[in-house]
């Protein structure tokens, strides 16, 4: 008789709340400084080549989510027809995601968000050159998001708007800030949230 304990998925949920988050760090730490010195071998303007980072990471996490709730429904699909328990069938399609999180087609969102960026207004890039040359920052944003949807509850990131009100709670001042201004000009980098709980600060401009 199978167990009816939860399934694998929760039960290391903690520990690989922990490695993603981690990641998710690392990520900001290398990746996105590699890009960031890529980009400005391209471009002179620090305030665009930080706009650009930050708009590659938040349609990372969105291209990542829309593909994880379409791979979850395939999973379900796929399962449904078999499943008999004891364990939940959502437990059951949690742990195959975990375990399979390789049948992620990763490229295929790393086409999605340079397509995305390509019709931004807010940022641009010298015609010469196409937003791929950051594909490495935008796979490994893909990858830990993807995975942050397997946990309970899931990670994100927050949404940011430009003027919007500085949140000491929320973001990190950036080093061309305006420390006395209360607005954001533009974002360097979102801060990761659980239920709208901050884990892990970002970083936004102020200006006056």
């Amino acid at each position: 008789l199978r167990s009816c304990s939860p399934g694998r998925a929760r039960r290391t949920n903690a520990s690989r709340r922990a490695c993603l988050i981690a990641r998710f760090g690392d990520i900001y730490a290398q990746e996105r400084l590699d890009a960031e010195n890529l980009l400005r071998t391209y471009i002179s303007d620090m305030e665009m080549v930080q706009r650009i980072i930050y708009a590659a990471a938040v349609e990372s996490f969105h291209a990542a989510k829309m593909a994880y709730r379409q791979f979850k429904i395939h999973v379900r699909e796929t399962l449904s027809i078999s499943h008999l328990g004891p364990e939940s069938l959502e437990d059951k399609v949690l742990d195959f995601i975990v375990q399979h999180e390789d049948l992620y087609d990763v490229q295929a969102s790393v086409n999605e968000v340079i397509r995305s960026m390509n019709i931004n207004p807010k940022i641009s890039f010298p015609p010469e050159v196409d937003f791929i040359v950051i594909s490495t920052l935008i796979r490994e944003l893909c990858r830990v998001a993807f995975s942050m949807q397997t946990l309970i509850p899931p990670l994100d990131i927050s949404f940011g708007i430009d003027g919007e009100l500085f949140s000491e709670n929320k973001y990190y001042r950036g080093v061309d800030s305006d420390f006395s201004a209360a607005l954001v000009a533009y974002h360097v980098w979102p801060a990761l949230m659980e239920n709208d709980v901050v884990i892990m600060k970002g970083r936004a401009v102020t200006k006056r």
